[in-house]
């Protein structure tokens, strides 16, 4: 089959925990080549991309609120990690042959653009791939969010979301072999039924903008690619079945 891409623009989310690879924390440069060549097989279908990266690998906020700092503070050194990997990702897509752009909500011109809404698509259109850091630039929001929120703002056409399972499950199948996996579900089956794929506020931002969420394997090589055409296996979250 050589079916052609179902979206022209799309977010790619990808988890700081799927730059982990096998490693217990921190970054795997072969995992890092293997999502930025399958993402140089979509960009080669003329598919406009552009990517939010969590910082979960090296950081979260929510578990350094739980050790006992203060909430908002943890989540800005949260921000930061996501821009140590959107920078190890750029490398990534570079050293594949692609040209990026970072752009990071929180200015740091050293070492990447400042978040501009209108820069960022015209780098889309001329065919490199943005990666967005620290999160939304706020705290209590998460990466999951702010993929919601760019992928609005991009007009893109559906959001992927890299996992490290093939869609979404009643159950953590890796736990519960008997977990039922879902192929469409509409975003309030999402929140009344609790699947912890994205928060809430991530969801409730993709259903107020009718933007599909399609769930799949990050860690599939090529997977990418395929969901693109609708095939391979993946779980697509939209208004109505």
């Amino acid at each position: 089959m050589n079916n052609p891409p179902n979206y022209q623009r799309v977010m790619l989310k990808v988890s700081g925990e799927a730059l982990m690879g096998s490693r217990d924390y921190g970054l795997d440069t072969a995992t890092c080549r293997r999502i930025a060549e399958d993402v140089k097989g979509v960009v080669e279908l003329g598919v406009q991309v552009c990517l939010v990266i969590g910082g979960g690998n090296i950081f979260r906020g929510i578990a350094g609120a739980a050790a006992g700092m203060d909430r908002s503070q943890a989540d800005y050194m949260g921000m930061l990690a996501t821009v140590m990997n959107a920078l190890a990702m750029q490398s990534a897509l570079e050293k594949a042959g692609l040209p990026t752009r970072v752009q990071s909500a929180i200015p740091m011109q050293s070492l990447c653009e400042p978040y501009i809404r209108r820069r960022a698509i015209r780098h889309m259109e001329k065919g490199r791939v943005v990666i967005f850091a620290g999160g939304t630039g706020n705290p209590f929001f998460t990466t999951d969010t702010a993929a919601a929120l760019r992928a609005a703002e991009m007009e893109c056409d559906a959001l992927f979301k890299g996992t490290q399972v093939d869609g979404v499950y009643s159950a953590d199948p890796r736990k519960n072999p008997k977990a039922e996996r879902y192929v469409t579900l509409t975003y309030l089956d999402m929140l009344a039924r609790d699947l912890l794929v994205m928060d809430a506020a991530a969801i409730s931002l993709a259903r107020e903008n009718n933007l599909p969420i399609i769930v799949f394997n990050i860690h599939e090589p090529g997977a990418f690619t395929a969901v693109l055409k609708g095939e391979g296996k993946f779980t697509t979250v939209i208004e109505q079945h």
